[in-house]
């Protein structure tokens, strides 16, 4: 099951989204609160099972990525980067499994 894990930076927090077995498979921007953190974290929740909702591209270095975006554009979470489009591909299915049942977890 995955979970999400909500951490503190020197400049507010974020979110990983982590599949079961621990990889990180979507990050969230900086918020400067943590409700707004939270608020985030709801919105990949209401996001994360429509397929239109991800933006498939590739990173400046050419390497496949996928952006999650909310109803209004706004990118929501990124992915790592992938070796192929069909491993990224993977990882958008890896995003729509891990989510229904993700616990959220500080650190």
């Amino acid at each position: 099951m995955g979970k999400f894990v909500i951490k503190t930076t020197a400049t507010g927090f974020k979110f990983d989204l982590k599949a079961g077995n621990g990889q990180v498979i979507l990050t969230s921007e900086v918020y400067t609160t943590k409700a707004a953190c939270e608020n985030g974290v709801e919105s990949v929740k209401k996001n994360a099972s429509d397929d239109a909702k991800y933006e498939r591209k590739e990173s400046s270095n050419g390497k496949p990525m996928f952006n999650l975006k909310a109803g209004n554009g706004q990118i929501i979470g990124t992915s790592e980067l992938y070796e192929s489009e069909a491993a990224r591909d993977n990882g958008v299915e890896s995003v729509k499994k891990n989510v229904p049942d993700a616990e959220i977890v500080e650190e």
